[in-house]
């Protein structure tokens, strides 16, 4: 009767090192980086509430079904959430289970001798011999000489034991190329700081956007940048506290308005220094408190004036208008919710520089200040900044206003150049245009991981390309006697398909061939698919 075979418990223990085992597996660490590419996408299609939580507001307000789930999961803030934080761990831990053995491998190889001549040459590609007269240690010495001396070879010289085959052989055995294991292992470990420097900048990194006019400033406290974030281990009290005044902007464009110089002068002050005049230009920073002040952008901010229908100034300032092409045509809003008496008033429109105006069209010929003017609709109603909903300044909510039209029901347009007061339509009040200075953008950067960051990424580029580029090749001679000659005969294996290593073979028996007397071997020491000298060079050889 037969019996039914038991086969043993894996057990826990078993289990644990399975998954350790798959888990350190480079095809897992392959799918472990892919799939943390995809779980990062979601960051890039939807808004994330540490850099604009507004954003994230209209959204879940628009959506508020699939917003609630997307939430839940926290697809609104990605690369804190749980998933993408589990994928991340679990690539870093493949990673360090992947090189950590690799890398014991590697230094033991690299402290062991060359591997030993195989028994038989003619099972190589690559293979040759020659019999010669010179004396086996000179063969033995110019074999070594050449390999170790001129092409950077290990070498380990030894005897065989005596066979039927070859009695009283010599060997050389040489081998080059533990740059190649070195540099894919300088690879991995570069990925892996990569790893780690992200993940420590993206806790202790901050960055904010302000937009700053001329003639104002702005401190480095988050209440201050129009867009603020920071790592979950920053504390925004640690911030140091400089100020920084915008003096003045020069621009300057070529003839056909493309830009050619862009400069903000400033005036620093960091904590118990004096005042400094500083410069800020495009790819020029300007360190400021441990960070990176850049200028991103620059534009107009025309001064404004409002007056409601009682006379009272409702609103006065300077108010930045976004450009919108290369003539510095740029659109702004207007809104004026503090009014005495009527509605709420909004103004929408257009800001040309150098304005021209031909018909019922106008356009900005040049990006300076040539003939500026103002061309604007008008909403009345309500503004709707008391919904508790976050709006965006650069827009206008008019779903509780109404456009304000003339008399045949087209809408009214208002324009107005450079110290113009004129009458809003609908009896609204008034409008002046004082002055025009500009503004610009600054985006303000720290991140203690940046440095790092880029010298993983060098590492990296440099262990790739030594991983691609150095040949690993190993190179075996063997010296017998034959009729009381030396018989020499040569072969080279490479891991992968290498067009030198056939030079690597000719390199070592030209080095014999120049120590006296040769002939092409031949007899039962000579491999059957060896590769012949020119017949010319084996004459030419001979005593």
């Amino acid at each position: 009767m037969a019996t039914t075979p038991v086969l043993p418990r894996l057990g826990v223990r078993g289990a644990a090192r399975w998954v350790w085992r798959q888990l350190t597996s480079m095809r897992v660490a392959l799918m472990l980086l892919m799939l943390l590419a995809v779980v990062a996408v979601p960051g890039s299609m939807l808004p994330q509430r540490p850099q604009n939580p507004a954003a994230v507001a209209r959204y879940l307000n628009d959506n508020p079904g699939l917003g609630q789930w997307l939430d839940r999961f926290g697809f609104f803030d990605v690369y804190s959430s749980v998933w993408f934080s589990a994928v991340y761990l679990l690539l870093f831990t493949s990673l360090v289970g992947c090189i950590l053995p690799r890398l014991l491998a590697h230094a033991r190889a690299w402290r062991a001798r060359p591997p030993r001549a195989p028994r038989r040459f003619d099972r190589f590609e690559v293979h040759d011999g020659l019999l010669t007269d010179a004396e086996p240690e000179a063969v033995l010495a110019a074999a070594r000489d050449t390999l170790a001396a001129h092409h950077r070879f290990r070498v380990d010289v030894g005897d065989e034991p005596a066979t039927a085959r070859s009695p009283g052989a010599r060997t050389v055995a040489a081998e080059r190329g533990y740059l190649r294991e070195t540099g894919n292992i300088l690879f991995h470990l570069a990925l892996l700081g990569l790893l780690i420097a992200v993940a420590t900048g993206q806790l202790l990194h901050y960055r904010g956007q302000a937009l700053v006019i001329q003639g104002h400033g702005f401190a480095n406290t988050p209440a201050a940048y129009d867009t603020f974030e920071a790592g979950s281990a920053v504390d925004p009290t640690s911030l140091v506290p400089f100020t920084l005044r915008l003096d003045r902007f020069t621009a300057r464009f070529d003839r056909s308005g493309q830009p050619r110089f862009f400069e903000a002068g400033v005036t620093l002050t960091e904590p118990g220094g004096a005042p400094q005049a500083r410069t800020i230009r495009v790819n020029r920073p300007l360190d400021a408190g441990g960070a990176h002040v850049y200028l991103a952008g620059n534009g107009y901010a025309p001064q404004l004036t409002v007056r409601d229908a009682s006379g009272t100034v409702a609103f006065s300032g300077a108010v930045p208008f976004l450009p919108q092409d290369s003539s510095y045509r740029s659109r702004g809003v207007v809104k004026v919710p503090d009014v005495s008496t009527g509605d709420q008033i909004g103004l929408v429109g257009y800001l040309l520089p150098t304005a021209v105006i031909q018909g019922d069209s106008a356009y900005s010929a040049f990006p300076q200040p040539g003939n500026p003017m103002l061309v604007l609709q008008v909403w009345h109603g309500e503004l709707g900044l008391d919904s508790g909903i976050p709006q965006n300044v650069y827009q206008l909510d008019t779903a509780r206003m109404t456009q304000a039209t003339e008399s045949d029901g087209s809408p009214a347009t208002v324009v107005l150049a450079l110290g113009d007061t004129v009458e809003l339509p609908d009896g609204l009040g008034t409008l002046s245009f004082d002055a025009l200075p500009r503004y610009v953008a600054l985006d303000l950067r720290y991140d203690p991981a940046l440095a790092w960051i880029l010298g993983f990424a060098v590492t990296a580029l440099v262990g790739l390309a030594l991983s691609l580029f150095v040949p690993r090749r190993r190179v075996w001679l063997r010296v017998t006697s034959q009729d009381g000659r030396a018989a020499v005969t040569v072969a080279a294996l490479a891991r992968s398909e290498d067009v030198g290593l056939a030079g690597e073979v000719e390199a070592v028996l030209d080095a014999v061939k120049e120590l006296g007397p040769w002939q092409v071997l031949d007899g039962p020491d000579r491999p059957a698919s060896v590769r012949l000298s020119d017949a010319a060079d084996a004459t030419g050889g001979h005593a």
